[in-house]
């Protein structure tokens, strides 16, 4: 049984300071001095030799640390510093990848680790398992010979491979920390380059106001507006949602924005505009085997306030008129876009008055959910729409408004896009 030499309350008090110092600790290398200066206090021992054979094949290995070197070389950040070798007792001993108690060492002048094990008298291998694997090895190291014995042997080598998986986890964790950061600032990047593509001034339409409101629950996101003023005098009003969240969803909708804009049929009819765009993803999809978008599109004539639109499966705009009521555009909705790619889209007309407002939104909207996992809903979206006062900016705010008192403190699950425009007296 392994008993720690000295007082055992000393001994105690010992081992709890250093597992409180490790467990705030999250430089690997600085865990590694740490460990190395305190467990001497504990255990006796006259020098350590670090050996790795991560990475690499037989029979080469590195000496990645060594208790008499003066520098001391991390072995993660600065790996050309270190030993390279491919002869000598540390390679014959790492890949035995078994414990091994040598107690008359008697190391070869040859040997490339001759400096490192002269003047020690004993000398215990213990393997650090990585998959079932000797990756690591600490060599510990005595200058009595007979210092080691095999009552001794199995709770330090287990002491050591205990302390080498701390020690990856926290390698790890520092990779994965900064895997995060670059995913992140490349998250930032694709994210600003999404809000580049919305439009960043909204079109001056004689008697319309617009508001739109945009908020992705990540970074980047799959909603899409746009407008597209025709040279008539007309305006198209595009709102899309791509299926999924995220990286991928962002660049569907960075697809969707760019063939919306080259688009030949953009002047012509929503069905035709629509048509277009389902045929190009849906080939699109076709081959690389991603998700759909919803959209609805439509064309305002402010000169007769009248609306002709199309829907991929949409979710159907709302017009609050002038007296409060809330009237569903549900007709001429069809597929989304990219499923099937021979669709053609029905359009549908409604007119809007003075006074009148047609809100359009994504399902962000209509599907946040409260802390009990209830749908926001569309009778909500619906009364908040009938009681909402002010033009095209106070229903974006006032359903903005309900949504967060609704939601609380529950983050987003899904983008949310609003599009107002209401018609002006």
């Amino acid at each position: 049984m392994f008993e720690m030499p000295g007082n055992p309350d000393d001994a105690m008090r010992e081992v709890v300071d250093l597992m409180r110092a490790l467990s705030a600790e999250t430089e690997p290398q600085a865990a590694v001095r740490l460990y190395r200066d305190r467990v001497r206090r504990l255990i006796p021992l006259d020098a350590t030799i670090a050996v790795s054979r991560r990475d690499l094949t037989a029979p080469w290995y590195r000496i990645t640390r060594a208790s008499v070197w003066k520098d001391e070389i991390n072995p993660w950040t600065q790996k050309d510093r270190l030993p390279l070798h491919d002869r000598g007792l540390l390679g014959e001993l790492i890949y035995r990848d078994e414990p091994t108690i040598i107690n008359d060492l008697n190391p070869d002048p040859a040997d490339p680790a001759y400096e490192l094990l002269t003047g020690f008298g004993s000398l215990f291998a213990q393997p650090q398992y990585d998959q079932g694997v000797a990756k690591n090895m600490v060599i510990a190291l005595r200058s009595d010979r007979n210092a080691y014995d095999l009552r001794t042997a199995p709770t330090l080598l287990w002491l050591t491979n205990l302390f080498g998986r701390a020690t990856q986890n926290l390698v790890l964790a520092k990779q994965l920390a900064e895997a995060y950061e670059i995913v992140d600032r490349e998250l930032q990047a694709v994210s600003q380059i999404q809000r580049a593509l919305l439009p960043v001034v909204l079109p001056d339409v004689p008697g319309l106001s617009l508001s739109a409101h945009y908020q992705t629950s990540k970074q980047a996101g799959g909603d899409y507006y746009d407008f597209f003023p025709q040279r008539d005098g007309t305006l198209g009003i595009l709102i899309a949602d791509v299926s999924g969240h995220g990286t991928p969803a962002a660049v569907l909708m960075a697809i969707t924005h760019t063939m919306a804009h080259l688009a030949p049929e953009a002047s012509s009819s929503p069905g035709a505009l629509l048509g277009y765009l389902n045929r190009h993803l849906a080939d699109s999809y076709q081959r690389t085997g991603t998700g759909f978008v919803t959209a609805f599109y439509a064309i305002y004539d402010p000169r007769a306030r009248s609306l002709r639109f199309a829907s991929a499966g949409h979710n159907p705009p709302r017009i609050r008129r002038g007296d409060g009521a809330v009237e569903v555009l549900d007709a001429a909705r069809d597929v989304p876009l990219g499923v099937l790619g021979d669709t053609e889209y029905a359009e549908a007309s409604a007119s809007l008055r003075a006074g009148d407002a047609l809100v359009l939104y994504t399902d962000g909207i209509t599907e946040a959910r409260n802390r009990e996992g209830q749908l926001f809903g569309e009778f909500r979206l619906d009364r908040t729409i009938e009681r909402a006062a002010g033009g095209s900016d106070g229903l974006v705010a006032g359903i903005l408004d309900e949504v967060r008192r609704f939601t609380g403190d529950r983050a987003a699950d899904d983008d949310r896009t609003l599009v107002v425009a209401s018609a002006l007296g």
